[in-house]
């Protein structure tokens, strides 16, 4: 679905991820995490979040998947300032350690099978240094919201644009449905299917990718997540090696 038309459209029909309120606060998280250190960002896409980071002095290197999406990002910027290369996030590798490895919107369930999560977060691993991080933003499903015998669920609804959700409960798969309302008055359709994980399903991803819990929100201002939260920000951490360590002093 990731073609030239796709990423020639991606942010004008993505342009609400743009707004301030929305970037801000997960910049300047992504920015926190990172500190000194270098950033490595899977499916980093059209660059929304990859080129406002680096222009805040974390070096920034990208996964996409996508050589339209990545043809897209670099009319932005160049190959110097921000390299990406094109490959899978569950296997690709590039080169360095990174204090920060992060995933934004959901991408993560692009890959459609548990194996491929799971490998996606051992690539993230083998990424990070000693010490780093490795964080995921992703939708928490509604499924509270299917009565039984219903397989679909508005997501949204106005005038121009309306989105509606089927899900699959046996296998975890949810299958987005785009319908735009052109100004010529034809109506355009698009769909993407994705495979969704649980926040514990995540846990017991990155603990057998050898990462640790450290911190789980219902957003990127670091609100706390709840049983009611649609979303979460989650960060997992790579341990330190053992000469990094202290001994506790009295």
């Amino acid at each position: 679905m990731w073609d030239d038309e796709t990423a020639e459209h991606y942010d004008t029909i993505s342009a609400e991820k743009f707004a301030p309120e929305v970037l801000g606060p997960t910049v300047d998280l992504l920015a926190r995490l990172a500190g000194s250190g270098a950033a490595l960002e899977f499916a980093i896409g059209t660059g929304r979040v990859g080129i406002p980071l680096a222009a805040r002095g974390v070096p920034v290197t990208g996964i996409e998947l996508s050589a339209s999406m990545a043809a897209r990002l670099r009319r932005k910027v160049d190959e110097a300032t921000l390299p990406v290369v094109v490959g899978d996030m569950a296997t690709t590798a590039v080169p360095g350690e990174f204090s920060l490895v992060f995933l934004v919107w959901n991408s993560i369930s692009n890959l459609r099978t548990q194996a491929e999560q799971v490998a996606c977060f051992r690539n993230a691993a083998r990424h990070l240094a000693p010490g780093g991080r490795f964080v995921v933003e992703l939708w928490v499903p509604p499924l509270r919201r299917l009565p039984p015998g219903q397989s679909a669920v508005p997501i949204r609804t106005d005038d121009r644009h309306l989105v509606l959700d089927t899900y699959d409960l046996a296998t975890q798969r949810c299958t987005s449905h785009h319908y735009w309302h052109e100004a010529d008055g034809t109506v355009r359709h698009g769909s993407g299917e994705f495979r969704y994980i649980w926040p514990a399903e995540c846990d017991l991803m990155a603990q057998l990718a050898g990462l640790e819990p450290e911190s789980r929100f219902a957003d990127w201002d670091g609100s706390p997540f709840t049983t009611d939260s649609e979303s979460h920000v989650s960060v997992w951490r790579k341990p330190p090696r053992a000469t990094d360590q202290r001994p506790a002093t009295c």
